[in-house]
C-alpha cells in the first residue's frame, strides 16, 4: 500500500516504522524536515510539502499535533484539502474536536473524497510495540481500505459508527476517563501520604484488591517513577478536557467532573508544571498544592 504520512512528532515516527515494517511504502512529511530523516534509513521517502507526500497515495495519514496543525495544513493557503484527487482517502489518526472532526467529514464529501476518523488509544511505547488501539468511523468501504494501513499498529480496533467525527467523540471520552484517573490517583496517593502510608503500597493494594488495571499499575509506575522523556504533557490533558467539554456541551450535555478537571489541570499549569510527563506533573502538582494548604492550614 502506497501512504502518505504528515506529522512525525512522538506518535508518528513509531506508526511510520510499523508501518514500513509491515512492508507499506510510505512517504512523510512534517513541518520541520530533520524529524523526518531518520526514517529513511528505515525506508521512507521525504516529501517537501504535505500535497506532495499524498499525491498518488492509497491512504493519507495525517497525526498532526492538535485541530490548529490539521487546520492550518488542510484549509490553509494552498491547504492539502483541494490537493487530493477524487476518491483519496484521508485517515485522521489523531485526536481531533468534534467540530472539526465534522467539518472534515462534510469537507471530504463535497469534494467526493473519502474520510475515516481512527484516533488512536496509547502512548509512544505502545505504538513502537504496534499495540495501539483504534477507534474508527466512517462508510464501510472507506474502513475497508484503510484497513492495511491501521492493523499493523493496532492490537485492536473498533467499528464505532458511520460518522468519522464519532470516533473523535468516543477518544475525547476516552481521554476524559483518563484524565478522571489520574486525577483520581494523584489525590488519593497523596491522601495516603497524609496518613503515613506510602504511596506506591497504597496504588498497589488498591488496584489488586479493587481494580485489577494494567491502567493504573502503568500509570502509577509513571507517576511514582517518571520516565526520562515524557510521553505527553499536562497541556495535552487539559487540550482534550476542554475539547470534551465543547463536545458535550454542544450536544446539550454539561459534566461537572470535567469543570473539576479543568480547573484542577489549569491550577498545575499555573503552579507551573508544564514540561514533565502528564501524570508525573499531575500528581506533583497535586503533592505541591496540598503542601501550600497544609502550610496556609498551620499559619
Amino acid at each position: 500500500m502506497k501512504i502518505g504520512f504528515l506529522g512525525l512528532g512522538k506518535m508518528g515516527v513509531p506508526m511510520v516504522r510499523r508501518l514500513l515494517g509491515a512492508g507499506h511504502s510510505v512517504t512523510v512529511w512534517n513541518r520541520t524536515r530533520d524529524r523526518a530523516e531518520p526514517l529513511v534509513a528505515d525506508g521512507a521517502s521525504i516529501a517537501d510539502t504535505a500535497a506532495e507526500a499524498a499525491r498518488g497515495a492509497d491512504a493519507v495519514l495525517s497525526s498532526l499535533k492538535d485541530d490548529a496543525s490539521h487546520e492550518d495544513v488542510f484549509f490553509g493557503a494552498g491547504g492539502l484539502i483541494d490537493a487530493l484527487a477524487s476518491g483519496q482517502l484521508h485517515v485522521s489518526l489523531s485526536t481531533l474536536s468534534v467540530a472539526l472532526s465534522q467539518r472534515f467529514t462534510e469537507e471530504h464529501a463535497r469534494r467526493g473524497q473519502r474520510f475515516v476518523g481512527a484516533p488512536v488509544f496509547g502512548r509512544p511505547n505502545v505504538a513502537a510495540d504496534g499495540r495501539l488501539w483504534i477507534a474508527v468511523a466512517g462508510a464501510e468501504d472507506s474502513i475497508a481500505q484503510a484497513r492495511p494501513a491501521l492493523e499493523p499498529l493496532s492490537r485492536g480496533i473498533t467499528v464505532v459508527g458511520a460518522e468519522p467525527w464519532q470516533a473523535h467523540a468516543l477518544k475525547l471520552g476516552g481521554n476524559f476517563m483518563i484524565a478522571s484517573m489520574i486525577q483520581t490517583m494523584s489525590e488519593a496517593m497523596v491522601f495516603a501520604a497524609s496518613q503515613g502510608i506510602d504511596a506506591e503500597t497504597f496504588i498497589t493494594t488498591v488496584n489488586s484488591a479493587l481494580f485489577q488495571s494494567p491502567f493504573y499499575e502503568a500509570y502509577a509506575k509513571v507517576m511514582l517513577h517518571p520516565p526520562e522523556q515524557p510521553g505527553a504533557t499536562i497541556q495535552l490533558g487539559a487540550k482534550d478536557t476542554r475539547l470534551f467539554r465543547e463536545a458535550g456541551s454542544a450536544a446539550g450535555f454539561d459534566s461537572g467532573m470535567a469543570a473539576y478537571l479543568a480547573a484542577a489541570l489549569e491550577s498545575a499549569v499555573d503552579a507551573g508544571f508544564v514540561e514533565g510527563d502528564w501524570p508525573v506533573s499531575v500528581y506533583h502538582a497535586t503533592q505541591t498544592l496540598a503542601a501550600r494548604h497544609g502550610d496556609n492550614s498551620n499559619q
